[in-house]
């Protein structure tokens, strides 16, 4: 599959087919997440693989959407503030830059196998802290429910701005075209 198509695929999937995911595309999805690029290459993630039904509820917990419960699996993405880059000149902190670079690896590989994801963000991190007993360091950064889409995953239109409108040529006054 062309990378053009992968990006029109890969989409928000909010209803699972109840149906595990098979250890090696799981190490597979993880192992599109840990060749992602991070700042100075300091990789400061760390994915928790979450299949236990009690953990599970717990991050339904933390989330309490319907939807979510239908997801057979999950990847909570954590980073660690304590080996993230931070910028010399402000002092930005980099870490979830990071993380939402290996996400999106993890969602795109996920689409190119058939498997469906949806970015969640929206939580109570002190449900997940204290479910998965994170230190001080590691944040909850987001929670990735997975599986097989009950719908077969179609390439669509995505609503976007217009190109004219986000990009620049050489300043904020002329767009790029």
């Amino acid at each position: 599959m062309e990378f053009s198509q992968l990006m029109t695929l890969r989409q928000s999937v909010r209803a699972f087919k109840d149906q595990k995911i098979d250890r090696p595309i799981t190490l597979k999805i993880l192992e599109a997440a840990r060749l992602a690029p991070s700042a100075v290459n300091f990789q400061p993630w760390r994915f928790i693989v979450v299949d236990d039904e009690h953990l599970l509820e717990n991050l339904w917990l933390s989330y309490p959407r319907q939807w979510i419960k239908s997801a057979p699996q999950a990847i909570l993405i954590c980073g660690d503030h304590s080996e993230s880059w931070k910028r010399a000149a402000d002092n930005k902190d980099h870490c979830d830059i990071d993380a939402a670079i290996a996400i999106d690896h993890i969602t795109l590989m996920a689409a190119s196998m058939g498997i469906g994801t949806c970015w969640v963000c929206n939580f109570n991190p002190q449900i997940i802290r204290e479910s998965f007993h994170l230190p001080e360091n590691l944040e909850p950064i987001a929670i990735i429910p997975m599986g097989y889409p009950q719908e077969t995953l179609l390439p669509s239109e995505k609503k976007r701005k217009d190109l004219a409108d986000i990009a620049f040529h050489n300043g904020l006054t002329t767009p790029f075209e």
